[in-house]
């Protein structure tokens, strides 16, 4: 089976974009309808070998999906570079002749393509400890890779019917696995919930038991149109309401299944994060409890201070150096003064009776 190129080269096979990589290196690639190799700078990204032309590359020319995988084995043919191991990689629509640098680069490649087509660590290679850790990383990361696309893919539910009357407390909008997973994590809290239905027009209830490990039951809730709901067993239960439906199956169980109440918890302090200005080392704090303290108020403003900003404006009436009184209005031109004191006031007045002493004694 000869390697698929992209669709366009220059767009949607940018490296970012693939599956993780497992493992990447150079190798010689021969598909069934070529006739020379070329040598490649291959991932192993998820399940799918991509082909760059080096290991630079954004783009990928060609992949190789390995859910067609057959079988791997050596090839003993001698290559021109004699430390050079060959590799047959046979698919179901082919065969792909692979050549790695050395013997370890092929036990690798086999490694890391077995753990990912088996979803299991190979036994029967000869690899070092450390390469068998990261084959076992491998294949947990690959499960949980297709877990998540399988998760991905599946179609979502949204309840669409109009339900009637009261909701039970036990209902939870969540899919048949999380109702299993909230189930089997918190078993203190009940063993049975209600839920929205795979097909969006229905409702299903979901139970937890313990019996040599966790047993998980699913049943259908159905809305009659005459109103009131039905059991789906094989001897169906109608039941008015939602909560006839819980006791219902409470009763038959003789109190064995409970409904599954989560109460969601609470803070009991107010924290809150602030940094340190020194280090900038971020820190969760408690805010103390206690009522709100107000700031007192501040007291209001008594006297004046000695000195004040006062206009000083020039008048025909009145002396170049005398001061104009609080009232008089100001100009632009704006001084900062002493206010009058009995002490400025007297120098003052001793000041003008020198001038006019001087002033009389020139006449």
């Amino acid at each position: 089976m000869a390697a698929a190129p992209p669709p366009n080269p220059r767009t949607g096979s940018l490296r970012a974009q693939l599956p993780p990589c497992y493992y990447e290196g150079f190798l010689e690639k021969r598909g069934p309808k070529e006739k020379v190799a070329r040598r490649l700078w291959t991932c192993l990204c998820g399940n799918t070998l991509y082909f760059f032309n080096n290991a630079k590359d954004a783009h990928y020319v060609e992949k190789l999906d390995l859910s067609g995988f057959v079988s791997l084995i050596d090839d003993p043919s001698r290559d021109r570079n004699l430390e050079a191991a060959r590799l047959n990689l046979r698919m179901k629509d082919g065969e792909i002749k692979l050549t790695a640098p050395n013997l370890e680069a092929r036990e690798l490649w086999k490694g890391f393509l077995y753990s990912v087509v088996d979803l299991a660590v190979p036994t029967t290679l000869t690899l070092l400890p450390g390469q068998l850790h990261m084959l076992k990383e491998v294949v947990e990361k690959e499960k949980t890779r297709r877990k998540a696309r399988v998760a991905s893919r599946a179609p979502s539910s949204p309840l669409s019917l109009p339900l009637v009357g009261e909701i039970p407390a036990c209902f939870r909008p969540v899919s048949r696995t999380e109702a299993e997973v909230l189930l089997e994590r918190h078993p203190d809290c009940g063993n049975m919930l209600l839920r929205p239905g795979r097909d969006g027009t229905s409702l299903a209830v979901t139970t937890r038991q313990d019996l040599n490990g966790s047993v998980f039951r699913h049943y259908r809730v159905t809305q009659k149109q005459q109103g009131g709901y039905i059991i789906d067993v094989e001897n169906p239960i109608p039941c008015p309401t939602l909560h006839d439906v819980i006791n219902a199956l409470v009763e038959k169980t003789a109190g064995t299944l409970q409904p599954f109440i989560l109460e969601e918890p609470y803070e009991e302090n107010i924290t809150f994060v602030s940094s340190n200005d020194e280090n900038g080392e971020r820190t969760l704090h408690c805010a103390p409890a206690g009522p709100v303290s107000r700031a007192p108020a501040l007291p209001p403003k008594q006297g004046t201070d000695k000195w004040t900003l006062r206009s000083h404006t020039r008048s025909p009436s009145s002396s170049p150096r005398s001061f104009s009184p609080s009232g008089s209005p100001s100009n632009s031109m704006k001084r900062l003064v002493l206010c009058p004191s009995p002490l400025s006031q007297s120098l003052t007045d001793e000041l003008k009776q020198k001038l006019e002493k001087r002033r009389t004694s020139q006449e």
